[in-house]
């Protein structure tokens, strides 16, 4: 009998908590750098771009190339998906139109008159944006990863501030930066079952249709451009490096780790950008602007190191 009370007094053991394996994070962040660094060359062709495609044009045709590379392996799944697609028909639609149509038509029109440095220097302030929208849903974002968002976003008020100039490019810039601040945002909320090489191939075709009206009126006013490989090899470098490649990696990474994560990650590429215009396009990098980029590498490693 004593033996039975003192079996029903012993108290339960606390359950042990298993931390989440880092190897998902490691994942998530290796492919948002990945992007990042993709996405940062796309600013230079942009800015190279500017006097010899027109923007509308540039975009039209980055997306084309980026359906062709995606649909030998994207296209298959978004048939088999095509009901689950039909059902989550907005979703896909304002995916497709931030991310694809809009995001890219304004980027290539700030590089007619904007440096590219200046571009990538502005795009950093989206992931502000993204984790704006992800503490509005709920997600706790954590002192370390604020603390790094913050440090990150420091480096570029002050490489801004150090003398960049403000033109009208630049307004187009802010207003990119807001539509890829929401599409990230929005890739959060992908509707459970929808692959992600299909949701690329839908996103990328629809967009590529509702680029259809204004690259017919680029054309009529604007005429085409010359095929050379001075035009080809870059439109060749966004179609598909830039395209199909970095928006898988960036749509997986988002899924990994989350937006305001990969946002942190994302201030790479004012860091990345000016570094690729000054080696390609020989714009000019100073000591200020490498003390600031240092402070936004270190805000990145700070945030994006933080627990989940």
């Amino acid at each position: 009998m004593a033996v039975a009370d003192r079996r029903t007094t012993t108290a339960t053991p606390a359950p042990v908590r298993v931390p989440a394996p880092a190897a998902p994070v490691a994942l998530g962040i290796g492919l948002a750098v990945l992007a990042t660094v993709v996405w940062s060359g796309s600013f230079v062709t942009s800015r190279a771009l500017g006097d010899s495609v027109p923007p509308v044009q540039h975009a039209f045709w980055r997306w084309v190339i980026a359906l062709a590379v995606v649909a030998p392996f994207g296209a298959r799944r978004a048939w088999r998906q095509r009901a689950l697609i039909r059902r989550h028909l907005g979703f896909v639609l304002l995916a497709s139109l931030l991310g694809v149509a809009v995001y890219n038509t304004l980027v290539n029109q700030a590089g007619v008159t904007t440096p590219a440095a200046n571009m990538g220097m502005i795009m950093a302030a989206s992931p502000v944006l993204m984790a704006v929208f992800e503490r509005a849903g709920g997600v706790r974002l954590g002192a370390r990863r604020v603390a790094g968002l913050l440090v990150a976003c420091a480096g570029v008020l002050l490489l801004v501030g150090g003398g960049a100039s403000f033109s009208a490019g630049d307004l187009w810039m802010i207003v990119a930066a807001c539509c890829f601040g929401s599409y990230s945002a929005l890739l959060r909320r992908r509707p459970a079952g929808l692959d992600g090489a299909g949701f690329l191939f839908t996103t990328f075709l629809f967009g590529t249709v509702l680029l259809l009206p204004a690259q017919g009126v680029s054309l009529a006013v604007q005429g085409g451009f010359s095929p050379v490989p001075e035009t080809v090899l870059p439109l060749l470098y966004v179609g598909v490096a830039s395209s199909a490649v970095a928006f898988f990696a960036w749509s997986k990474a988002i899924a990994l780790i989350g937006p305001a994560r990969a946002g942190i990650v994302y201030y790479l590429q004012p860091v990345c950008v000016a570094l690729l215009s000054w080696a390609l396009l020989a714009e000019p990098t100073g000591w200020a602007q490498a003390g600031c980029m240092a402070l936004i590498l270190g805000g990145v490693v700070l945030g994006a190191g933080a627990r989940r």
